[in-house]
């Protein structure tokens, strides 16, 4: 059975003429359902066109114990 992970993904996305830098922390079982995650986080909050999102990175965040 798969384990739901957290990933860290940065990148930019363009809004008219200007661009904004982005890095959020996402939970998924897998780094495209991460990616997919970002994209319809930003489409609905920002409005902005998946075509205008450009993922820099994506990394898998260990989970610590507390």
């Amino acid at each position: 059975m798969s384990s739901v992970k957290n990933f860290i993904i940065k990148g930019v996305f363009r809004k008219k003429d200007v661009v904004y830098d982005f890095s959020k922390v996402v939970r998924a079982l897998r780094k495209e359902d991460a990616i997919e995650k970002i994209y319809t986080d930003l489409g609905s909050n920002h409005r902005v066109k998946r075509r205008n999102i450009e993922i820099k990175a994506i990394e898998e965040i260990e989970e610590t114990a507390s």
